[in-house]
């Protein structure tokens, strides 16, 4: 006799078993294809001449490249590259604050850095929101935890 454990149920026709995803790793994950995205869409405007000569003048996006800039733009980037990592070991209540909050302001701050911008930047910044509002949905339905799943 073979137990239900043996053989978990399936999803109907596929043959494969459900594998429910801990809203932590998929926090984590959204939060590292942001950054994969980040990185590409400014890597790729490196090939734009036009780019390329306001960085050769010091002035990126109507912005002085200053000691300033450059710290704030680190900043700016290492809060999501700090998710990947705080979505794992946050409180769960810490966690859906930040996640919520980060992610509205980083969708705003993205909406509004896309105006006048190319399609290849926009359609970057799209795919960046995106991502942004999946954290926002996946923190604001993070599970409850229930009496039985406590004394478990």
């Amino acid at each position: 006799m073979t137990t239900r454990a043996e053989n978990p149920p399936t999803i109907a026709g596929t043959g494969f078993a459900p594998c429910p995803v801990n809203v932590r790793i998929k926090l984590s994950g959204l939060w590292t294809a942001l950054l994969l995205v980040f990185a590409y869409v400014d890597i790729f405007s490196l090939y734009r001449p036009d780019f390329r000569a306001g960085v050769e003048a010091g002035q990126v996006g109507g912005f002085a490249v200053t000691q300033t800039f450059l710290l704030a733009t680190t900043i700016y980037v290492v809060i999501p590259s700090l998710m990947v990592f705080v979505t794992l070991v946050a409180p769960p209540r810490v966690n859906r604050i930040a996640n919520m909050a980060l992610g509205v302001v980083y969708a705003l701050t993205i909406a509004a850095g896309a105006v006048g911008e190319w399609s290849y930047y926009i359609a970057g910044s799209a795919v960046e929101v995106a991502l942004l509002a999946a954290i926002v949905h996946q923190a604001r339905t993070w599970p409850r935890s229930t009496a039985a799943q406590e004394t478990a």
